[in-house]
């Protein structure tokens, strides 16, 4: 199914891509967008025609969400829109370059912890990402088609039940450090000696089984004693790789992903209700009951045409594709490119359009002739000589040094990537 608009802009109801082809074909409309396909009419159209239920559905998740519109019991567009998992990391790095180089420049500077004030209900940038970027496409496809109520998948994680399936009752207010702290706990738990290589009567350092450099916590599980010359022996290895194996298996999975959903699912709730739609709520176990009794497979985007209480008995999808939609960013601030100690290795320029592109633009390339002679489609890396590459899906390289001349634009930087795959019923 194709987005439809009229000539001012107002969504209509989607159409069959054959009528869409038929309408381009007779220059009654135009293409609009790519992603999500979109065509507008070359006319203005009665919108108040449009009298069906669009229902956009939204299977919340923290690494990935799935995106579905719905008219009745026909499934009209599919998609899965993978959130960034690189911020932390990336603000990590920042900071550590920033002190580093504070400590060269400015050594008895004075220290500016205290001065910072956080607004009421402020998130790490980390899940705020997540939750704008569901802001970003219910918006966007409120604009391409007429969508009056969202669906919305509110799961909240029993994290201890999940931990010990078995717990009841007062057993909840009672952690795994009931009457310790944490060194006495781990004293008695290792037997007060060295766990790797057994030494006793010796000052005992607490250590991480698995690194916090390597996505670590510091919860009681993922913690033991070691003595120092363990400890910086070890350095950066978790106890697997150290050659202590039965060490590693103590440590449970960790649950980062149960814990950003359950920080931020009422964030994106509230973020629903501001776009003036009519929001149901609806659990995982009703979208599970729901995605078994239709007999779909376990994927994001299927769970989305099964949230809620509005869910049909039965499912006829028009639409034989997913659009996987995935977050990148619109680049960088930073114009100076640094080395792994954090000193300039290189500068980038100061502009940001090149002979009408930009770096991420979406680009057809028709070569007429040289070692890339062809036609080439992807994202284009400029530079100032006006010598493009263009980069395929997987970011590498496919065509080097291609004239801007014989590049034409498809879509512009929007801060996402895009890709179809055919949808799998089985």
């Amino acid at each position: 199914m194709v987005f439809v608009l009229d000539t001012n802009k107002r969504p209509l109801a989607p159409c069959h891509e054959a009528v869409a082809r038929k309408l381009l074909k007779q220059g009654k409309a135009a293409i609009y967008k790519r992603f999500p396909f979109t065509i507008i009419l070359k006319k203005a159209v009665d919108a108040s025609e449009t009298k069906t239920e669009y229902r956009l559905k939204v299977d919340y998740g923290s690494r990935h969400t799935g995106l579905a519109i719905v008219r009745g019991k026909e499934v009209l567009w599919l998609a899965q829109l993978d959130h960034r998992t690189d911020i932390k990391e990336r603000l990590d790095k920042r900071r550590a370059f920033r002190r580093s180089r504070r400590n060269r420049k400015m050594r008895y500077r004075k220290a500016r912890f205290l001065n910072r004030k956080r607004k009421e209900g402020w998130l790490p940038s980390s899940l705020a990402s997540r939750v704008q970027n569901i802001q970003t496409w219910v918006n966007r496809l409120k604009k391409v088609c007429p969508i009056e109520h969202v669906s919305y998948e509110s799961a909240k994680f029993d994290t201890q039940l999940m931990r010990n399936p078995e717990i009841s009752g007062v057993e909840y207010q009672q952690g795994t450090l009931q009457g310790y702290e944490v060194r006495e706990y781990l004293l008695e738990k290792f037997g007060r000696k060295c766990c790797y290589c057994g030494k006793e009567h010796v000052p005992l350092e607490v250590e991480h089984i698995i690194p916090k450099s390597r996505g670590g916590t510091d919860r009681v599980d993922n913690l033991c004693l070691a003595c120092h010359d363990c400890n910086q022996k070890k350095g950066n290895q978790t106890a697997e790789e150290f050659g202590y194996p039965h060490i590693q298996k103590q440590v449970k999975e960790p649950l980062k992903d149960v814990a950003i959903v359950n920080t931020t699912r009422w964030k994106v709730y509230e973020v629903l209700k501001q776009s003036g739609l009519v929001v149901e709520c609806g659990t995982g176990a009703r979208t599970k009951m729901n995605r078994i009794r239709l007999g779909l497979p376990k994927t994001y985007y299927f769970d989305a045409c099964c949230v809620g209480e509005s869910t049909p008995n039965h499912l006829h999808f028009k639409t034989k594709e997913v659009l996987f939609i995935k977050a990148k960013g619109r680049g960088s601030r930073s114009r100076t490119n640094l080395d792994k100690y954090g000193f300039p290795r290189g500068y980038l320029a100061r502009q940001k359009f090149f002979f009408g592109f930009q770096t991420g633009d979406m680009v057809k390339a028709a070569v007429p002739k040289g070692k890339y002679k062809g036609v080439w489609f992807g994202e284009v890396a400029c530079r100032k000589s006006g010598s493009f590459d263009i980069k395929g899906r997987d970011g590498k390289r496919i065509a080097q040094g291609i004239n801007y001349k014989y590049i034409r634009l498809i879509q512009r930087l929007d801060g996402y990537t895009y890709r179809k795959e055919g949808m799998k019923l089985a």
